[in-house]
């Protein structure tokens, strides 16, 4: 099969990052020092050259990235649909086995990353060997495919059959293995850019990614199919539903209660550091500040978030939980945060330092948590990973927004808070500089003492006109 590098008026594919990301890993799978180990397996009588196992291959991404046996297996199953790894006995299956199921890597002449799609020539060239090799004996939709190409492309389908001859001929020429391997590669690059119904593609990204629904291959109405609908029914039927009165009420509460702080609705106090040279604003909204503002104190009661979400709103409750000798629980809440959005490498160090301070029996700042989620915890410590603590980080947030955050709001630190904030003053300034209004120009000097004089004179003959009037 050969790849067209520019079909006429055809547009290039749209370059998508996540591919090289993908063909990195890959080489340096291949890396023959520190990837994974390849050699030749017998695939019943015949050898097949540079495979791999789908243990071996899970095992080398724990070890390279220090993730769990589960992202492991994720990541391996998006290399297996992308195409850059393909299986030597279940064809039709991209998805990775952890266990001693064979694979190959692809070629890179068959890679994601080319720039143009793969053409319907040699698509349909591709099917038409395949018709010729299995005597017709083609899958359902790749029949549909092969008729279609056939009606579309019948002005020149004598060189698609003689192209699909010749490359019959030329691979009887080779050695069985080989002639094993391109057909498998060839048939996992179709099946990533000519996927069957029912299976969505990873080529499609956004807006325009099909939906799995639709493509649904149309199964036969037997007890199967109508036992699944009913189940489906049900379920729709249980689901609760929230009435549109009540979704309103909710929406009217929530726009009238964060009005007052959306800088767009009702402006910024003192001035609007975006079109005035005045940035106290900013300095008064500043993530640690000595005195917070109203509105910034009046934020922390909207919900148990916006209170952990504010560095000031923090201490303040960390100063609450200390008078009430629960502090640990908001420590070890901070611990987890490090712990998820920390660096790769920390994280067995982290996590170690973690259990030893809030989980292990006798610990100095030890937390009460479930014995489930203790024991889930517990093991995610053989194959420690960043997200091994969020059961129980959880289970603590819940905990604190249930029981703590509740009091905190009806405690006398928070009404102080409330009446010791900062009401900024609100300065007078034109939004717009086109706006104002302009300016009347001052009298030429040359012209004040003609006009004095005559103002002068004017205002001496009007009394006296009126006088001798008079």
């Amino acid at each position: 099969m050969a790849a067209s590098p520019a079909p006429p008026g055809a547009r290039p594919r749209e370059q998508m990052p996540h591919l090289s990301k993908m063909e990195r890993v890959v080489v340096s799978m291949q890396d023959p020092d520190q990837g994974v180990k390849m050699r030749s397996q017998r695939l019943l009588i015949t050898v097949v050259p540079h495979a791999v196992t789908g243990n071996d291959i899970m095992e080398w991404l724990i070890q390279k990235y220090c993730i769990s046996q589960k992202e492991a297996l994720h990541l391996g199953i998006l290399l297996v649909q992308h195409g850059y790894l393909y299986p030597l006995r279940d064809h039709c299956s991209l998805v990775l086995q952890p266990d001693e199921t064979l694979y190959r890597f692809q070629t890179p002449y068959f890679w994601m990353s080319t720039l143009w799609p793969a053409a319907e020539l040699d698509y349909a060239i591709y099917l038409a060997k395949k018709n010729i090799r299995k005597q017709g004996a083609l899958a359902d939709h790749e029949k549909e495919h092969y008729d279609q190409l056939h009606r579309k492309i019948n002005h020149m389908w004598d060189l698609v059959v003689m192209q699909a001859r010749e490359q019959l001929r030329a691979a009887k020429q080779r050695r069985k293995g080989d002639r094993l391997v391109i057909a498998c590669q060839e048939q996992t690059y179709w099946l990533v850019n000519r996927p069957p119904p029912g299976v969505p593609s990873v080529l499609e990204q956004g807006l325009k990614r099909g939906s799995c629904t639709a493509k649904r291959v149309q199964m036969t109405k037997n007890a199967d199919f109508y036992r699944r609908e009913i189940e489906c029914c049900r379920k729709a039927l249980s689901r609760t539903r929230v009435k549109s009165s009540v979704s309103l009420e909710a929406y009217l509460k929530f726009s009238s209660q964060h009005r007052p702080h959306d800088p767009i609705m009702s402006g910024c106090l003192p001035s609007n550091p975006w079109i005035t040279d005045n940035d106290s604003y900013w300095a008064m909204n500043a993530p640690s500040v000595a005195v917070p503002t109203k509105l910034r104190v009046e934020r922390w009661g909207f919900s148990f978030q916006e209170l952990l979400e504010d560095p000031v709103g923090r201490a303040h409750f960390m100063d609450f939980l200390r008078k009430e000798f629960s502090a640990e629980n908001l420590s070890f809440w901070e611990a987890c945060e490090e712990l998820r959005h920390g660096g790769q490498a920390q994280i067995p160090t982290l996590v170690d330092a973690v259990y030893q301070q809030f989980l292990a029996p006798g610990a100095a700042r030890w937390v009460n948590i479930d014995s489930q989620t203790m024991e889930r915890t517990l093991e995610g410590l053989h194959q420690p990973h960043r997200y091994m603590l969020d059961d129980a980080q959880l289970h603590i947030y819940m905990l604190m927004k249930k029981d703590s955050y509740p009091r905190f709001l009806k405690s006398d630190m928070y009404k102080a808070l409330l009446a010791e904030a900062v009401i900024p003053l609100e300065t007078k300034r034109r939004v717009f500089p086109f706006m104002r209004k302009p300016r009347h120009s001052s009298p030429s000097p040359a012209l004040l003492p003609a006009s004095a004089s005559g103002e002068t004179g004017t205002a001496a003959s009007g009394p006296g006109h009126g006088d001798g009037d008079a």
